[in-house]
């Protein structure tokens, strides 16, 4: 049910590019049908067709009015206009350690050697509601707070849940197989997270150099903001293509987490994101405008293992083991992974170093590097 909630103002979205960009075709899992077993089939096989071509997927009639996200915009928009002596309160202890939960703030990196041009990317992290974490908050997030837990319980019933359904009953699986490792009293590292994506000029985005990115979870979810800025790569045809925002949909893509406990059958999906990994400049219509995300990152238990699940589906098509079961390694728990992928991310100034994008971040995993493709 939704709370009460104190006056915010509006949100207001800047313009659709109306440039001709390569967008992609990608799949939309309409929730309208899922509450009939034949729907549910229907959406299990449409979400598998999904996962295993795009990877990104759009998602609508998810059952949360456009209201309350415009609020979680809204409420990202504010807390990127405190000082940042004030933000700068909230940096997680342990940040170059893999800690995430709070702010992190921008120019950690450096994207131009020459100029010594740093990224301008804020995040603000708030973990689940369960028990398990501290919610200690600047007073702007502290006042939302509960709005705030609404919005994010919410995105479990109405959104992953069923998704964690579609995905065991796609696999042969119980139905429940999921959802009993995604449980949301249980301690895991999902967050909702607000993003800001600091403007480049034009010439300095032409200095900024590519890379691309997998998260580690199960499922993440992008809420729609009309700024061109995340390309994504076909599995099949290895192509990039824009994603573009559609009205009244989740953008969902799928994670690493899901690809170790289907031994690569659901396959963590490549993307990049333009101001946070720029390949090539932003429209330019849109060049002159700051970005607002609003992401959600759903991951399963800290104590789950990652070991591949016991599929029918995964047995006929020979995805049996993940790489760490074929090399013989401990396959590691989701928060050993979690906070391993951290880590090695949150390393300052070592994006430019061959060693470290190389580095093998747990025995039997050697990352590959982040800006060829």
């Amino acid at each position: 049910m939704p709370v009460p909630t104190p006056e915010l103002g509006s949100f207001n979205f800047v313009p659709e590019t109306k440039e001709n960009l390569d967008w992609a075709d990608l799949i939309t899992v309409d929730f309208s049908i899922y509450d009939s077993p034949e729907g549910k089939k229907e959406l299990a096989q449409t979400l598998i067709k999904a996962v295993r071509e795009d990877g990104f997927f759009y998602v609508k009639n998810f059952n949360i009015p456009q209201e309350r996200v415009n609020r979680q915009f809204n409420i990202g928009k504010q807390f990127y206009e405190l000082p940042l002596d004030e933000k700068l309160k909230y940096v997680p202890e342990g940040l170059t350690e893999g800690k995430f939960n709070g702010y992190v703030p921008a120019g950690r990196y450096v994207r131009d050697e020459a100029s010594g041009l740093k990224d301008r990317v804020e995040i603000y992290n708030i973990p689940k509601f369960n028990g398990d974490f501290t919610h200690i908050h600047p007073e702007l997030v502290q006042d939302h707070l509960a709005e705030i837990e609404e919005f994010s319980r919410s995105l479990h019933s109405e959104v992953l849940d069923r998704l964690h359904v579609l995905l065991a009953i796609a696999l042969e699986l119980p139905e429940d197989y999921f959802l009993k490792i995604h449980t949301y009293d249980i301690k895991s590292e999902d967050h909702l997270r607000y993003m800001k994506y600091t403007k480049y000029t034009p010439e300095e985005n032409l200095k900024l150099g590519g890379s691309w990115v997998q998260d580690l979870g199960s499922w993440t979810l992008l809420f729609r903001q009309p700024v061109a800025a995340l390309q994504i790569q076909n599995h099949k045809t290895g192509q990039w293509k824009w994603v573009k925002p559609q009205d009244a949909t989740l953008t969902v893509n799928a994670c690493d987490a899901l690809s170790l406990l289907t031994a690569d059958y659901v396959k963590s999906t490549i993307h990049r994101e333009l101001e946070l990994v720029s390949v090539s400049s932003p429209p330019k219509d849109q060049e002159h405008v700051d970005r607002l995300g609003l992401l959600y990152f759903s991951r399963p238990h800290n104590d789950v293992v990652l070991a591949t699940v016991d599929s029918p589906v995964l047995k006929r098509e020979g995805y049996t083991q993940n790489k760490f079961e074929v090399s013989g390694h401990n396959v590691p728990t989701m928060e050993e992974w979690t906070f391993a992928k951290q880590k090695w991310q949150r390393t300052p100034g070592a994006r430019n170093d061959i060693k470290h994008r190389t580095a093998e971040i747990l025995p039997g995993w050697k990352e590959k590097k982040y800006d060829e493709y």
